[in-house]
C-alpha cells in the first residue's frame, strides 16, 4: 500500500528542499570509494532497519505496560491528566503504527517520501509525546513507566538519527542520478 500521490510528492519536495538542499557543497570523497556502480548500490540503513524490527516487537509490550500503569493511576489522577493521558496512548499508538510502517516502506524500499514522512513523524509527534510522559512528574509516573518510556525514547532518537542519515543518503543518490541522466 503506497501514499497518496499528493502526499507523497509534498513528502519528497520537503526532503528535497529543506532537508538536504545540496546546492552549496559537492558530492563527498566517500560517495567516489564504493566499488559498486550507483544504480547497483544498495542504500537501505541497517541500523535504521534493526531498530525498527526490534521497536516493532517492544512495542506492544510497552503499549500493555503503560496501560496497566494507567489503569492503576486513574482513581487519582485529576479530570484533565485522565483525559490527556488517554488522548496521548491513543495518539501515541496510531502515530507509532504509521511511523512503523512509513520506517519499513522507506527504508527497504528506499522511498524518500516514506522515509521523509517518518523522519517527521519521530522528530515532530512521537518525541514529544514521550517526553511528555517521561518528564511530566504530576502524572504520577511509576518505575514500570520510566523504564519503558526511557527505552522508548532511545529508539525512537536511534531511528530520527539513523533515519536522518539514510534519508540524506537516498537523497543524495538520488540527485546523482537525475544528473547523470540529464547527461545520457
Amino acid at each position: 500500500m503506497d501514499l497518496p500521490e499528493t502526499i507523497r510528492r509534498r513528502l519528497d519536495d520537503f526532503s528535497r528542499n529543506v532537508l538536504f538542499d545540496q546546492s552549496r557543497s559537492g558530492p563527498s570523497s566517500k560517495d567516489h570509494d564504493t566499488c559498486l556502480p550507483d544504480d547497483k548500490r544498495v542504500l537501505s540503513s541497517l541500523q535504521l532497519q534493526m531498530s525498527l524490527y526490534f521497536n516493532m516487537w517492544f512495542f506492544p509490550w510497552w503499549w500493555v505496560s503503560e496501560t496497566a500503569m494507567l489503569h492503576l493511576k486513574y482513581p487519582v489522577l485529576p479530570d484533565y491528566y485522565k483525559f490527556i493521558l488517554v488522548t496521548v496512548l491513543l495518539l501515541m499508538t496510531l502515530i507509532e503504527a504509521i511511523r512503523l510502517y512509513l520506517g519499513y516502506a522507506g527504508n527497504l524500499q528506499e522511498k524518500v517520501p516514506e522515509l521523509a514522512g517518518f523522519w517527521l513523524l519521530s522528530i515532530l509527534l512521537q518525541f514529544p509525546l514521550i517526553l511528555f510522559q517521561l518528564f511530566n512528574e504530576a502524572i504520577l509516573i511509576q518505575p514500570l513507566e520510566r523504564g519503558v518510556h526511557i527505552v522508548l525514547a532511545i529508539f525512537i532518537l536511534t531511528q530520527a538519527v539513523s533515519g536522518f542519515v539514510a534519508l540524506r543518503d537516498m537523497v543524495r543518490h538520488t540527485e546523482r542520478q537525475f544528473h547523470l541522466r540529464q547527461f545520457d
